[in-house]
């Protein structure tokens, strides 16, 4: 099953896709944030069989929304109105900070929040920690 991960910011926003087996995740786009993104990741989802999108939640250290909340459930609703997968919301902290920590160089690191995002989903789906997972093959 492979998954979408989206990291919703009011200028750019953030995609990750998962592996076919939805065990890891990885970059996939830096998307602006405009009228077209909702089609944009319905093109993205169709191409690469998106069967889930995970979203990041925004909510404080108190577990309240935060102000772009708002923001996210209103692209929420309209990414439902084109697209017929679940939609799911994982409770993110600072992954945007996490990714510039891990991305010194980068300007933006959009796609690299979502990936922290999505990993974090399918660690908890799959109940591994990331490093089980990069080295049961061996």
């Amino acid at each position: 099953m492979r998954y979408l991960g989206i990291d919703y910011g009011t200028k750019r926003i953030g995609v990750a896709i998962s592996d076919e087996g939805g065990s890891i995740a990885f970059p996939y786009a830096i998307l602006e944030n405009s009228k077209s993104c909702v089609g944009e990741i319905k093109t993205i989802c169709a191409h690469e069989s998106v069967e889930s999108i995970i979203i990041g939640e925004s909510v404080d250290y108190k577990g309240q929304p935060n102000p772009v909340k708002k923001e996210i459930d209103k692209f929420i609703t309209g990414l439902q109105r084109v697209i017929d997968i679940p939609i799911i919301e994982e409770r993110e902290f600072l992954s945007t900070q996490q990714a510039r920590y891990y991305q010194t160089k980068r300007k933006h690191v959009d796609d690299s929040a979502a990936t922290i995002i999505l990993q974090s989903y399918l660690d908890r789906k799959n109940n591994k920690p990331i490093l089980e997972t990069l080295y049961s093959s061996e």
